[in-house]
Parts: C-alpha cells; sequence; structure tokens
C-alpha cells in the first residue's frame, strides 16, 4: 500500500480488525520510508458499478460520495458514525444484489433516503430537500405530509427528536 505522506509503495501491517459486521477488514500500517502509520479499510467489491447520471453521463460508482452526502444531511444529528456505515454498507449490498453493473443514480438516492428515513427523520427530510431540488416551502410540506400519512405510527418508532428508537 502506497505511503500517502511520502508516496514510499511499501508498507507494514501493524494491526486488522474486522469491521462493518465483519464486511471489511481495518488495517493500521506503518510506512518503511518515513515512519508515518496510517489506516487503510478492505471491502469485497462483488462489481465495478457505474453511476448514470440524470443527463445520461456515465461514472464509476464512489462509495465515499454517498458517505459524504449522507453525514452532511445527518450534521449535528445525534447519530453515530456506526450507524452512518451501516446505511452505506446496505445501500452498496443492496445495489450489488440487483445484479446490475450500471445503477441510475435516483436509485441510489432513493435507497439512501430510504435508510436516512429509518435512522432520523430530521436527516431524511434534508437529504431529500438536496436530492429532490426543493425550490419552494410547498416542497418540505408535501414531503412532511407523504411522511405523516406514509407512516401513521412514526411516532412509536421514533424518540420526538425523529431519531429511531434502538
Amino acid at each position: 500500500m502506497r505511503c500517502p505522506f511520502c508516496g514510499n509503495p511499501d508498507s507494514q501491517v501493524k494491526d486488522s480488525r474486522p469491521n462493518e459486521e465483519g464486511s471489511a477488514i481495518r488495517r493500521r500500517r506503518a510506512c518503511l520510508s518515513c515512519g508515518q502509520r496510517f489506516t487503510t479499510v478492505e471491502r469485497v467489491q462483488l462489481r465495478d458499478l457505474i453511476v448514470v447520471k440524470a443527463d445520461g453521463r456515465r461514472a464509476p460508482f464512489e462509495r465515499e460520495k454517498i458517505t459524504r452526502s449522507i453525514r452532511i444531511a445527518l450534521r449535528k444529528r445525534p447519530v453515530p458514525e456506526s450507524r452512518i456505515e451501516q446505511i452505506v454498507t446496505g445501500l452498496v449490498r443492496q445495489l450489488e444484489a440487483a445484479g446490475e453493473t450500471e445503477v441510475p443514480s435516483a436509485r441510489i438516492g432513493e435507497l439512501a433516503m430510504d435508510g436516512l428515513r429509518e435512522v432520523d427523520t430530521v436527516g431524511y427530510v434534508r437529504f431529500a430537500s438536496v436530492y429532490r431540488d426543493f425550490t419552494e416551502a410547498r416542497d418540505f410540506s408535501e414531503i412532511l405530509t407523504s411522511m405523516d400519512s406514509s407512516e401513521p405510527d412514526l411516532q412509536e418508532k421514533t424518540g420526538p427528536r425523529g431519531i429511531k428508537k434502538s
């Protein structure tokens, strides 16, 4: 593994641990040249996924992009990082299990919204407002109304701040 500090191609693994319920391995490494330590995460990748954008362009799927978007939606919310990783891992598993190599970006957005809706309703609304490009206050009202009508027992599942009860 190439050192991110000096670019040396040789590093030594100091520690390995399972991560994300055993679907990834976290490795602590040390550069043999400069001595700096860094962490890598290895995951099973069943196939290379290609994202088909709304305008028809194609780009490789980047797990970090969807992770970053979900983190932004959940910023300053009491949701642990491990839960964010679970959402993203579940999303990626669903995409890979579908068997398609090309995935519409709309499908990725919908899966992310589904995951957020289960975890934090405020994060869900934040993500939806960007994903669905809300332009008016009415857009927020519509999504909140649809949440109330599709899940009447939402208050039973979540606490007063919209966080899913364990």
